[in-house]
């Protein structure tokens, strides 16, 4: 299912050469930017100037940082770019939510959710055009995968969504929009990296976290490679209910994908988060509840339950709320937590399972 393009590791500033389009610096580590600034010439500390003029600064030319001599500054305009997305238009919910489509420079779209809570807000973002995984309970499946985006573009939407929303307060990042974060595995941690470095946009790892419907591999290598919240989409207590709606779970079946989250490195005190889309008649049964307590026994987890956002769907229903009550209190009753999500941004199409990059007809 992953494409030969995630398999190669994306190219860094050092290997620029004149011949490519002007690298985006938006994109690069402090690592990256220090060699960037070394081939040019320049002294190391100007990569964190720059960088912080980018992410904390939020400046998308370079002659808005005024701490670089202007003909730096022009020749920086030369030979690299800034190039976090444009939002093309906003959508706003009764709730509060704020749904951004974003365009990046080839004109592809995604889409961002700003999530208001009380003393925070998140965002979340997509990580490529499109996704490739088909679940047939999400609209972005529909799409099929047109790219994967680039850390820059990842961790540009967080950049274009504060600075067009400049009262915003987010501390807190998802990876849950469109897209399947571990498809576009390399793109996805080096974006992580920047994200949570003290020199870019300074969001805790304690506060980002990766959703993924379930590559188990790439859910082992995660956990060592960088620090951060894992939330799995795992909808289903059988192989063969998981079949059905998450073509994924044929090349990892539940075996595996509970065998990666036993040996995924959890800080002391953190747990997995189980995100479990309930369906009526289909796995919200009170044997559902019961097999879903006995797969995460070994596992140091808590669970979302999300009722289907079910308003463009054809084949499948939201439970009642009674069912969807009951099926909560049997995970509590046996010591699993377990909270009832509530859907928000629904009426915009901006709650789970409703992105498609602007398109109303998915």
């Amino acid at each position: 299912m992953m494409t030969n393009a995630n398999q190669l590791e994306p190219r860094t500033a050092h290997q620029y050469d004149a011949s490519e389009p002007r690298p985006d610096l938006t994109g690069m580590t402090l690592d990256e930017l220090e060699r960037f600034m070394a081939d040019l010439g320049k002294e190391r500390y100007r990569a964190a100037q720059v960088m912080k003029w980018i992410h904390q600064g939020l400046a998308d030319s370079f002659q808005q940082m005024t701490n670089l001599s202007k003909g730096f500054r022009e020749d920086l305009e030369l030979i690299a770019r800034v190039g976090p997305p444009r939002v093309v238009s906003e959508s706003r919910s009764r709730d509060g939510v704020r749904k951004f489509l974003l365009h990046m420079r080839d004109g592809c779209g995604v889409e961002a959710v700003l999530i208001p809570e009380d003393d925070h807000d998140t965002l979340c973002v997509s990580t490529q055009v499109g996704c490739s995984m088909g679940c047939k309970i999400c609209r972005t499946a529909r799409m099929g995968l047109v790219r994967n985006l680039t850390a820059g573009e990842i961790v540009g939407q967080v950049l274009t969504v504060r600075k067009t929303a400049p009262s915003s307060r987010i501390t807190n990042v998802v990876f849950m929009g469109m897209g399947e974060p571990l498809a576009n595995y390399l793109n996805a941690v080096k974006a992580i990296r920047i994200l949570t470095h003290p020199t870019g946009p300074q969001i805790s790892w304690r506060r980002l976290t990766v959703s993924t419907s379930g590559l188990a591999p790439r859910i082992s290598r995660l956990g060592r490679d960088v620090r951060a919240k894992l939330a799995v989409s795992l909808n289903a207590v059988t192989d063969e209910q998981r079949d059905f709606i998450m073509p994924v779970n044929r090349a990892y079946p539940l075996e595996d994908l509970l065998e990666a989250l036993r040996e995924y490195p959890l800080p002391r005190r953190d747990r997995i988060t189980i995100e479990y889309v309930l369906i009526k008649d289909f796995n919200d049964s009170d044997a559902d509840a019961r097999r879903l307590v006995k797969l995460l026994n070994p596992i140091r987890a808590k669970v979302n339950l999300i009722p289907l956002n079910d308003d463009m769907l054809e084949d499948f229903r939201s439970p009642d709320p009674e069912r969807v009550a009951r099926f909560q209190e049997i995970l509590m009753s046996r010591s699993l937590m377990a909270i009832i999500r509530k859907s928000r941004g629904r009426d915009v199409l901006a709650a789970c399972g409703q992105l498609a990059g602007g398109s109303r007809e998915l």
